[in-house]
């Protein structure tokens, strides 16, 4: 292959990366060094289900991209280093990786830094989104907290009701 197609092959990879870097909610960078094949393969089918594209990428051609994008990750982009993106969950990448190492203590898999909605985090900041649940948990926690009221409102104008009628249709039955 002449030197111009190695060129132009390595300008659509770093256009490719950059346009995912830039439609992303989040974009976590990954050191997977000493990882198995069998545990990349597990890692590989939780992001699959989480909608998050885990891919392993050059370090040179990964920091042109970003800097494209307008971010600086050269001090990060060195050694083994995979991306993981998504246009879903933000939080999702970090969560699982985080997840990932503490059930697989003996790896040395570890966060780098990334983006998460347009601001660069550091592998710090990264690591506490992996304390947090995922969005539908959090959405759920929510809408529960919302119908506690309104439950407890229910069950205490049932118990008026069984009052006012001088007691439950199932107490009588047993009398």
């Amino acid at each position: 292959m002449s030197n111009a197609k190695v060129l132009e092959s390595k300008k659509a990879v770093v256009e490719a990366l950059e346009g995912k870097i830039k439609e992303a909610s989040s974009v976590v960078f990954v050191d997977y060094k000493g990882i198995t094949v069998a545990q990349d393969t597990e890692l590989r089918k939780q992001f699959r289900e989480a909608g998050v594209e885990y891919t392993v990428v050059k370090n040179t051609l990964t920091n042109f991209a970003t800097k494209n994008a307008g971010y600086d990750f050269s001090s990060v982009l060195n050694g083994t280093t995979a991306m993981a993106s998504t246009t879903g969950d933000p939080i999702a990448p970090a969560r699982i990786v985080c997840e990932f190492a503490k059930k697989n203590k003996g790896i040395n898999l570890s966060i780098k830094g990334g983006i998460v909605e347009g601001s660069v985090l550091s592998a710090a900041d990264l690591n506490g989104f992996g304390e947090l649940p995922s969005k539908n948990a959090l959405v759920a926690s929510v809408l529960g907290t919302f119908l506690a009221p309104i439950s407890s409102l229910a069950f205490v104008l049932d118990q008026i009701r069984i009052q006012k009628e001088g007691g439950a249709p199932a107490a009588e039955a047993e009398a």
